[in-house]
């Protein structure tokens, strides 16, 4: 993208900056806005390289007065958020549509794929093969309240209307009257929730992502991939084709979260149906009023009992089918009785008549008519069946193995915990083949584990298109798997559910092809599974545990055993990717890092989390919703049809090099140095995290401890926030400089040439010590970190430093995103905001950790809050 192609997202983000500045004076007075702009200004000087306008800027921070913290915090927070509304309208503006949309996207692979050699047969066999499934996740650290997210939406429907060319005087000024009326709302709201939003909440939450954005995307992207298909190959997509749909985490999740109980997980079941059903209320009572016409082919006129208006009449008998439903379900919700034969059930129940009247309007000659608002409800009743979202619950493998243990010793068994891997895989299979209940009826169970049955009792009560899979957090063994498994039959399910493992830390990931040939070597075993598996890897967890590098090809080579030994054993293999956003949790734009997958790995499809901020990032608008899904589906089309590079056995053999090497150096610190988690909670706002009242899941797996118990999105958070971006880098420059005095440099850059995978960890790099700054984590270390652990600090840097050079002599650049403008321009703007609200939190943490203060803690929460935006990410 050219210099010139910014200027209108330019001219947004000035724009919205003076309303903002307005809205700033009116609320707080023009001193106070003067020292906002002086603090803008020395800001700026200070990035520019004036080291007295830092001094300047860090004295002027220091003697603000307790009641000017959080204002002056907020002002700088707010613009962020502001700044980076524009930019994401940006990316789906008029201006960007022809070079950047959706369509171009999906014309763009089809062309690709054509220049290949592919024809139009493979092209439509590899769409008709297409499945995307997106997994929405909670998110601890999700900062933006549910009220400022629907304001920021609002915002872009602003500059969306300022777009628009013919507008008149007064209607621009309405527009803008209303970005005032926003921004003054945004000002004068609560930055914070007052208190931590509930399982049911975050499911509300995700609920309404679909309600405000995914359920006019799905049709809409749709369209145009039919349209763009039909272009290239004179064949659309069926009115069945279901390619994209969504599961979710939302009120199924328990791992390590006791606030997700059976209860909260049926809650949320019935939640999901009656928010479908409101929906397809809506859609179908529009429905009832437009399509008033007569013609109807002989199906339909049967089916509406010869009414004058058929259309209408078979419409109406729906609506009041999902009127009752939705009654229902509202009684259902509230522990009222209420009559099943009245509730819409499955799917073919909206799916039939609906399609009648498709096809008969086809049949009369009216297919403009029938592919517009009814082929929509039609994509939507496939995409969002009758639950909107499929609901996915996950639990840790200790938990159930704590449920067997108690059982087995109830029955006089011994105790299952302290088996061994042979001896329980025997009394699994056992169990599983017989016939007589596993769970006595006069066993009374601890509370942990009656909880574990609760849940697997609510999942056996679930028609089976309401679930998406049980996923097994830290599955280790084969009869982890096994385990839930016989669980499951114990509380009645009869329908087989994808019993997924999660693959999570180095170790478990070097052995999941081992444990997944240990259950496909189990005949009874192999047949349960009807010909396809699903499992899930981990990416968080394994970068916490081995650093960025070592995750990233132990993720890499599993992939590529699990596929080879599935294919061996004529399973068809699904691999459920558990990505975060951010680069130290397996992040990275989207199409890159599909393209990066060894060869085959999307062959059955793509399964992959969507985590909180990044739902609303990428999912939050219809617009980027539609883009999202049109970069996933070229991916993976790119994929299939053109497979990445197999990596040369010179490549591997230096990634297993990397790999080790990088590890060594970052468990060095951050496992092997007794000061390091000393270090690390002086030097981040890590402490300071559990204060915000965020996701509903504990911070910790368990109380205590040292980074082992920390989850990873706080663990990256925490970094990110201090400008060290620790977890992303440590270890993997100095492995590179290694290899490079070693005489590895020319493969190293033929690598970084020629094979994606290796690219992308470059990029990634890259993009993260661009955001990365030494000055600000000193700064950190001077005003909170105790004298004895900041040798850490100080060795830290000096190797950030070092590793910078080393990616730039890779790269072959001179300076970080030198061939990326407007990412090397916006973080450079966005420092200049982000930097006093780095330099105020430092102040505001070292204040508060002498003399606790309510003031300073909400400015501290709001400096969290802003540097998150500015940096774009959380964990």
């Amino acid at each position: 993208m050219n210099d010139q192609q910014y200027s209108s997202l330019r001219q947004n983000v000035s724009m919205l900056g003076r309303v903002l500045g307005d809205t700033m004076r009116d609320a707080a007075g023009e001193d106070f806005l003067n020292k906002i702009e002086q603090i803008r200004t020395l800001s700026k000087s200070a990035r520019g390289g004036d080291g007295k306008d830092e001094e300047r800027l860090k004295g002027l921070l220091l003697g603000l007065d307790r009641d000017e913290l959080l204002p002056v915090a907020r002002a700088f927070s707010q613009f962020l958020n502001l700044a980076n509304i524009a930019d994401q309208h940006h990316t789906i503006s008029r201006e960007m549509d022809k070079e950047y949309s959706a369509t171009e996207a999906l014309a763009g692979v089809f062309e690709l794929l054509q220049s290949d050699g592919r024809s139009a047969a493979e092209i439509n066999a590899a769409i008709a093969n297409l499945k995307i499934e997106l997994v929405l996740t909670a998110h601890p650290t999700e900062i933006t309240r549910r009220t400022l997210i629907h304001k920021h939406g609002e915002i872009d429907t602003c500059l969306g209307q300022l777009e628009l060319e013919g507008l008149t005087e007064r209607e621009e000024d309405v527009i803008h009257q209303r970005l005032r009326e926003l921004i003054a709302q945004i000002w004068h709201t609560h930055d914070f929730r007052d208190k931590r939003p509930t399982p049911i909440d975050e499911a509300k939450w995700g609920f309404a992502v679909v309600e405000n954005s995914l359920w006019d995307a799905i049709p809409e992207f749709l369209r145009r991939l039919n349209n763009t298909l039909f272009d290239v190959t004179g064949h659309g997509l069926p009115e069945e084709a279901a390619p994209v749909t969504f599961a979710s985490w939302l009120g199924g999740d328990r791992d390590g979260n006791p606030n997700v109980t059976a209860t909260v997980t049926e809650e949320v079941l019935l939640l999901g149906r009656w928010q479908a059903t409101a929906l397809y209320l809506r859609d179908v009572e529009a429905l009832v009023e437009e399509l008033s016409m007569t013609a109807s082919n002989a199906s339909l006129r049967q089916l509406s009992g010869n009414a004058r208006e058929p259309y209408r009449s078979v419409l109406r008998a729906l609506r009041d089918k999902l009127r009752l439903t939705l009654q229902a379900l509202t009684a259902q919700i509230s522990d009222d009785k209420a009559p099943e034969d009245t509730i819409i059930v499955c799917e073919e129940e909206l799916w039939q008549p609906a399609y009648a009247c498709y096809q008969s309007l086809l049949d009369c000659g009216m297919a403009k008519i029938a592919h517009g608002k009814l082929l929509d409800l039609l994509r939507r009743i496939k995409c969002f069946g009758v639950n909107l979202v499929r609901l996915d619950i996950r639990q840790d493998s200790d938990r159930h193995t704590e449920a067997l243990s108690e059982l087995t010793q109830f029955l006089d068994l011994g105790d299952y915990q302290q088996w061994d891997e042979q001896q329980k895989q025997a009394f699994l299979l056992g169990e599983l083949a017989s016939k007589r209940p596993l769970i006595p009826t006069d066993w009374q169970p601890g509370e942990q584990v009656k909880e574990v049955l609760d849940t697997c009792a609510v999942v056996a009560r679930q028609r089976p298109e309401a679930l998406g899979c049980y996923t097994i957090s830290m599955a280790r063994q084969a009869s982890d798997v096994l385990a839930v498994e016989l669980l499951l039959k114990a509380s009645g399910l009869r329908t087989p559910l994808p019993i997924v493992p999660l693959f999570e830390t180095l170790d478990d990931l070097n052995r999941s092809a081992e444990v997944v040939d240990q259950l496909l070597s189990i005949p009874q075993y192999h047949d349960h599974l009807r010909g396809r598996m699903m499992v899930m890897i981990g990416y968080s967890d394994s970068s916490k545990d081995a650093g960025m590098l070592a995750a990233s090809w132990a993720q890499y080579r599993a992939q590529e055993a699990l596929i080879e030994r599935c294919r061996q054993s004529g399973i068809k293999l699904t691999l459920f990717h558990g990505r975060g956003g951010t680069i130290g949790r397996g992040g990275a734009p989207a199409h890159a890092a599909l393209l990066s997958q060894p060869p085959g790995s999307l062959e059955n499809g793509l399964r992959v989390t969507e985590q909180g901020e990044m739902i609303r990032t990428k999912l939050g608008l219809k617009g980027m919703a539609i883009k999202t899904l049109a970069l996933y589906t070229s991916a993976i089309l790119q994929a299939n049809l053109m497979e990445p590079p197999t990596p040369q056995q010179e490549w591997r053999d230096v990634m297993d090099s990397l790999s080790d090497s990088s590890c060594d150096y970052y468990r060095a610190y951050v496992r092997d140095n007794a000061d390091f988690v000393s270090y690390f909670r002086e030097a981040t706002p890590e402490q300071e995290l559990a204060k915000l009242p965020l996701g509903s899941r504990p911070a910790r797996r368990r109380s205590g401890g040292g980074i082992a118990s920390l989850r990873a999105i706080p663990w990256i958070f925490a970094w990110t926030q201090n400008r060290l971006m620790l977890p992303a880098w440590l270890g993997a420059g100095q492995a590179f400089k290694d290899l490079m005095a070693a005489g590895k440099t020319d493969t190293l850059k033929e690598m970084s040439q020629d094979w994606p995978f290796f690219a992308t960890r470059l990029s990634m790099l890259e993009m993260v010590f661009a955001k990365a700054d030494s000055g600000l984590s000193a700064y950190y270390d001077q005003k909170l970190v105790s004298q004895q652990y900041r040798e850490i600090g100080d060795q830290l840097r000096a190797q950030l430093a070092s590793d910078i050079d080393v990616i730039l002599e890779l790269l072959g650049e001179s300076e970080l995103l030198q061939h990326q403008f407007w990412s090397r321009e916006s973080i450079q703007l966005r420092n200049i905001y982000t930097d006093p609200l780095n330099f105020l939190q430092a102040e505001l943490l070292e204040r508060n950790r002498k003399q606790q203060d309510d003031v300073i803690d909400q400015a501290i929460m709001v400096t969290i809050a802003g540097i998150a935006a500015g940096m774009r990410n959380t964990g």
